[in-house]
């Protein structure tokens, strides 16, 4: 108990200051990046001062890795540069039961941390683009080319070459419609369509009735409705990585009942479980790569552990994209580097001076 007492005394303190430390510097990065728009656009010291505190739940997300590695380098290096561990060695306690707390303590942060960026990081982090865009009177287009919009419980599937959001325009347009068993009844081709109040008001159209074996060109579109309203057509731009995970399953979902491509957003989505096991990896690494010299001991740990670290970025940037592409199954993209990675710090942590 007394080792424990006396590891994370000093490894604690280590901790907290480098993640305030580099919070601190992210945050100053993110406001000289807008500091002269800010400056343009007159925003007041006030709101200013709103968008840095939005900001800091993502500072402390992305400064978490690097507080962690460096707190547990800079522990382990001390002791080692001191001698420390040369005694507690002696005493008969192998390096893997000293650093436990040290390990223990790393994978409550790795729960906290998803916790922490889903249920915080996430919804300031998007308050915090939405506040900044209205300082700065940035607007985003509405937009939208290649639109398939399903509607009616996939009943009616629109499918449209550009949306003009401005003129509530649709042009290059088909409509499919079908049947409560998803039969095919008719098939609309017109070269734009505008919103009318409630419904959609189509120019210049064909429309072909199917019977089952072949298309007939009708006279006109009979009974079917088309009031889908204009917003489903707007540009949606959804990124998994800047939602909860709740929200990333329904979106996942949408794209399967759509039957869009889903190897991009599962592979993020499965990411979002396994990115917060990077505070355990780097912890681990630390273990077992420091105390590798008996000179300059701090900073040779600091940059063995950050060259693993920045290897397992690497890593997981090469497995992501082949997720993203079918070369790999999502949940293999996402998790191989941890397994690796972890087998890795297991072989270190064995081959480590004791």
């Amino acid at each position: 108990m007394t080792f424990v007492k006396y590891l994370l005394k000093k490894f604690i303190p280590a901790f907290l200051g480098s993640l305030m430390f580099f919070a601190m510097v992210l945050e100053l990065v993110d406001i000289l990046m807008n500091l002269w728009s800010f400056i343009a656009e007159k925003v007041p010291f006030t709101g200013v001062l709103y968008v840095m505190l939005l900001y800091l739940p993502k500072s402390i997300s992305f400064a978490l890795p690097i507080s962690v590695l460096f707190a547990s380098a800079y522990t382990l290096s001390d002791l080692y540069a001191k001698n420390e561990l040369t005694v507690i060695f002696a005493s008969g306690l192998p390096l893997f039961m000293f650093t436990l707390p040290i390990l223990i303590f790393s994978i409550f942060l790795t729960f906290l941390s998803f916790w922490f960026e889903d249920r915080v990081v996430v919804p300031t982090y998007a308050k915090k683009v939405e506040v900044q865009n209205e300082f700065l009177n940035v607007v985003e287009s509405k937009n939208a080319d290649s639109v398939v919009v399903l509607s009616e419980n996939s009943r009616v599937i629109y499918k449209a070459d550009f949306y003009d959001d401005a003129k509530k325009r649709l042009t290059g347009l088909y409509i499919l419609v079908r049947d409560d068993e998803k039969r095919l009844q008719s098939v609309i081709r017109a070269n734009s369509a505008y919103w009318q109040t409630d419904k959609w008001a189509i120019v210049d159209y064909t429309c072909y009735n199917y019977d089952g074996s072949t298309f007939r060109i009708g006279k006109n579109i009979g009974d079917i409705v088309l009031n889908e309203p204009p917003e489903s057509f707007q540009k949606v731009v959804v990124s998994v990585e800047t939602i909860s995970v709740e929200e990333a399953r329904t979106y996942i979902n949408y794209l399967r009942r759509a039957g869009l491509p889903t190897n991009e957003a599962m592979s993020v989505y499965y990411k979002k479980y396994s990115f917060p096991a990077v505070l355990f990896i780097v912890v681990f690494l630390s273990i077992g790569l420091s105390g590798k010299t008996r000179k300059n001991v701090l900073i040779v740990s600091l940059v063995l552990c950050a060259l693993a670290t920045v290897l397992f970025y690497v890593t997981q940037m090469i497995t992501m994209l082949f997720a993203k592409f079918g070369y790999i199954p999502p949940l293999v993209g996402a998790w191989f580097p941890v397994v690796l990675f972890t087998f890795l710090s297991v072989v270190l942590l064995k081959f480590s001076r004791t």
